[in-house]
């Protein structure tokens, strides 16, 4: 007989294949099992849809299995208050279900728990924190956006090894090779939007699109990807590939205040443009977050070069960092470097934990987490 443990791993790995798909909600796997056995499964495959334990009810109904005495699997909380849809606490007591097993509870602070006390109220045994660590780890992003109201920052950067992302003369195409391009897309299907500032646009002209290097007709299940350009002075040509293609109404741009009007209508004919203050170093980026979080924002990839991924980290709201480091060495003291900006004191630096090395063919890929961040 699987253990609970057992039942809850293959909820977790449902979740995960919803990946990038479900914002602003969070990826939530269910499973059902009776008499030893598992006989419905189901995750949550995009916001609006069915939650992940109406679908392993579902499931289980369909296979011609009975879900009355049955016990859920679930990796986050049943929610228990109406939304899109109806509340999952009320379809687990009609399917009959017994007891209900739980990885992590619900981060928001005025549905914590919540759900626990109706259930037990109607009879249902419940219990919570079976492998609650995993499944918090797959939803750090909706949790961080739930809890500081932000979205969640990843700032990523393809480079050599001496840190360059790009020649003196902004040679930068392709540094790192095809294996680390695809994880660089894979980061951006799990994010909700893309970010760079308008040096990027004009010396590069980049898509910034989702795309599967080996199905590069491959799009996205849900919401297509956002694009946000910091742009104090609208500086973005009209002629760029975010304000051209098909996806321009996807496109964001950041201007100032002091940004010409002329350059401005200009602009608002093409994609949407917010205007967000000043302070002494640049855009207030603490008051774009608050922004795009109120809309719905849960993870934020930023691409830099080199001074907008400095702005992030130096304001303090990078919460994780991918870099990819091709086995190059560019040097050049004009060279393009991956964080530029002031830079930090050496006892300020960025300091950084869970920390994940990979390899991509000849290129090293690293996940962290920036140490004791704060929302």
């Amino acid at each position: 007989m699987p253990s609970d443990e057992q039942l809850m791993r293959e909820a977790l790995r449902l979740a995960k294949r919803a990946k990038g798909e479900t914002s602003s909600n969070p990826l939530v796997g269910a499973v059902m099992a009776k008499g030893g056995k598992i006989i419905g499964r189901g995750w949550h495959r995009r916001a609006g849809l069915p939650h992940a334990e109406v679908e392993a009810i579902s499931d289980a109904k369909r296979r011609g299995n009975r879900t009355k005495g049955a016990a859920l699997y679930v990796t986050l909380e049943p929610c228990s208050t109406s939304g899109r849809t109806p509340p999952c606490t009320h379809a687990i007591i009609k399917a009959g279900i017994s007891r209900v097993v739980v990885a992590a509870t619900d981060p928001n602070p005025a549905h914590a728990g919540r759900a626990f006390r109706w259930l037990r109220r109607r009879g249902v045994a419940v219990e919570r924190g079976v492998l609650a660590d995993e499944a918090a780890e797959i939803n750090f992003a909706f949790n961080h956006w739930i809890t500081a109201g932000l979205p969640f920052v990843t700032v990523k950067a393809a480079m050599t090894l001496d840190g360059k992302i790009a020649t003196a003369g902004g040679e930068s195409k392709w540094i790192t090779g095809l294996e680390a391009r695809r994880e660089g897309m894979k980061l951006r299907h799990e994010a909700d939007a893309i970010l760079v500032g308008v040096n990027t646009i004009l010396a590069d002209n980049p898509a910034l699109t989702l795309r599967d290097i080996r199905r590069p007709k491959a799009e996205r299940q849900g919401l297509p990807l956002r694009r946000i350009i910091l742009d104090p002075r609208a500086r973005t040509p009209l002629g760029s590939r975010v304000l051209s293609d098909e996806l321009a109404g996807q496109t964001t741009v950041v201007v100032s205040r002091d940004a010409p009007a002329r350059r401005l209508a200009q602009l608002k004919q093409r994609c949407r443009v917010i205007t967000c203050p000043l302070v002494k170093r640049g855009f207030s980026l603490k008051s774009l977050l608050r922004k795009l979080g109120r809309e719905g924002c849960t993870h934020l990839l930023v691409e830099g070069g080199g001074e907008t991924n400095a702005a992030f980290i130096e304001a303090g709201l990078a919460k994780r960092v991918a870099f990819f480091y091709a086995p190059k060495i560019l040097g050049g003291r004009a060279a393009r470097t991956a964080v530029a900006g002031d830079g930090l004191p050496l006892a300020k630096g960025l300091r950084l934990e869970k920390i994940r090395w990979r390899n991509l063919g000849p290129d090293l890929m690293l996940t962290a987490r920036v140490a004791d961040a704060q929302p």
